[in-house]
C-alpha cells in the first residue's frame, strides 16, 4: 500500500522499529497507520495485534512490556500505537529512558511502535532528543506540518490519482475553499467525490460544488450567523461549543472567520472597481446558495450586501490585519488562541455596536 507520509509503499522488509511523528497535522500518521493495519494484519486479527496507549492513562513501562511479548494468533506482527500530548509527557524520567534504551537496543524484528505526539514540541525535551536520536535504522522521525496552498493541492492531485481520477484546477481550487487545509476534512471530501463521479474519470467545479458545498457550512454557518448578529455572548457560545462539543481545531475556526471578512471585502471591491451586478458576485461568493432555494437565497444575499454597505474598506482592511495577527501568533508562539480569538469578537461587536449597525 502507497503511504503519502513515506512517499514510497509499505513493505515489510523496509520497515523500522519505531515511526516518531509529531507535529500540528496529525492525519498523516493515522493514515499512515492504516497503511500498517492493511500490509501487516488481517482484519480479523487487528483487534488482537493492533494496541492503542495513551501516556495520560499508560506508562511506557506498560507499552514496552507489550512490546516484548509475542503477538497472538497467526499474524507474527504486532502494532503498537503510542499517543502523546503536550505537557508533562514532553519529559522523560530517568527510569522511562532507560527502559527505552533497552528496548530499542535490540527490538523485536515484528514490533512496530508509532509514536504519534499532537501539536508542537519543545525540541530540548527528553522526548523529542531520545526519538530524534535513535539510528535510522531502528527509527524513523518526521515533523508533520499543516500544508499550504501548493502543497496541499499537489497533495489532493495525488490522492485523486490514487483512485485512477483527475481534478480540474477549478476543482481542486474550490476543494480548498470549502474544506479549509485540514488533512482529514479535505480527505473526506474527497471520498465523497469519488463515490459521487462513479466512473467519471475527471473531477470538475459543478461536482464539488453539488457534493461539498455544505462542507464549511457547519462552522462557517453557525460562525457567520453569530458574526452577522453581532451578539457577542452568542459569538461566545458559538466558539465555546464548536471547540469543546464539536472538537473544531482552532486553526479551521480562524480560517471561517477570516472566509467571512474576505468575503465582505471581495465582493465590496468587486463592486467598486468592476461592473459586476450583485447577483454575480453572490454567486461567485456562494456558490452552494442557489436562486432556487428562494428564501434561504433571499436572506444571505440581504446578510451579505447589508454588510457591503456598513463596513468601510478601513475596517475590513483592519480586520484582515488583526485576524493575521492571531495567525502569527498561533504559528510562532504559545498565546492561547482562543482568548485570542474572544478578545478579537468583543471588538467587532463593539465596533458594531458603535456605528448602530444591528
Amino acid at each position: 500500500m502507497y503511504s503519502f507520509l513515506l512517499k514510497k509503499e509499505i513493505k515489510e522488509e523496509t520497515l523500522v522499529s519505531c515511526y516518531f511523528l509529531y507535529g500540528e497535522e496529525t492525519f498523516p500518521a493515522y493514515q499512515f497507520i492504516d497503511g500498517l493495519k492493511v500490509t501487516l494484519i488481517s482484519s480479523e486479527n487487528q483487534d488482537f495485534n493492533v494496541d492503542k496507549f495513551n501516556l495520560e492513562d499508560n506508562s511506557w513501562a506498560e507499552v514496552i512490556d507489550l512490546a516484548r511479548t509475542i503477538p497472538f494468533f497467526l499474524s507474527p506482527w504486532r502494532i503498537i500505537i503510542v499517543e502523546v500530548k503536550k505537557g508533562k509527557w514532553e519529559t522523560l524520567s530517568s527510569p522511562e529512558q532507560r527502559i527505552l534504551e533497552a528496548y530499542f537496543s535490540s527490538p523485536p524484528s515484528r514490533t512496530v511502535i508509532v509514536v504519534v505526539f499532537s501539536g508542537k514540541i519543545r525540541k530540548n525535551s527528553s522526548l523529542f532528543k531520545f526519538f530524534s536520536s535513535l539510528p535510522s535504522s531502528k527509527a524513523f522521525s518526521k515533523e508533520l506540518r499543516r500544508l499550504n496552498e501548493k502543497d496541499l493541492h499537489n497533495w489532493m492531485d495525488k490522492k485523486f490519482l490514487s483512485y485512477g481520477k483527475i481534478a480540474t484546477p477549478d476543482a481542486i481550487r474550490r476543494l480548498g475553499e470549502f474544506a479549509g487545509n485540514d488533512l482529514r476534512s479535505v480527505n473526506n471530501e474527497i471520498e465523497k467525490l469519488i463515490t459521487f463521479v462513479d466512473d467519471k474519470k475527471v473531477i470538475e467545479l459543478d461536482d464539488v460544488n453539488q457534493v461539498s458545498g455544505w462542507v464549511k457550512t457547519f462552522v462557517d454557518w453557525e460562525i457567520a450567523e453569530s458574526l452577522v448578529k453581532a451578539d457577542y455572548q452568542q459569538c461566545l457560545v458559538v466558539l465555546d461549543n464548536l471547540i469543546k462539543k464539536e472538537g473544531v481545531e482552532l486553526v479551521n475556526i480562524l480560517g471561517s472567520i477570516g472566509r467571512f471578512f474576505r468575503d465582505i471585502f471581495m465582493a465590496k471591491l468587486l463592486l467598486r472597481e468592476k461592473d459586476v451586478d450583485k447577483k454575480a458576485i453572490f454567486k461567485e461568493l456562494r456558490p452552494q446558495i442557489q436562486e432556487k432555494f428562494r428564501d434561504l437565497y433571499a436572506t444571505k444575499f440581504k446578510e451579505l450586501f447589508f454588510l457591503v454597505d456598513i463596513f468601510s474598506m478601513k475596517d475590513l482592511n483592519r480586520i484582515l490585519t488583526e485576524l493575521e495577527e492571531i495567525d502569527l501568533k498561533m504559528k510562532t508562539s504559545s498565546s492561547n488562541v482562543q482568548t485570542l480569538l474572544e478578545v478579537f469578537l468583543f471588538s467587532y461587536c463593539s465596533l458594531r455596536k458603535k456605528e448602530r449597525i444591528t
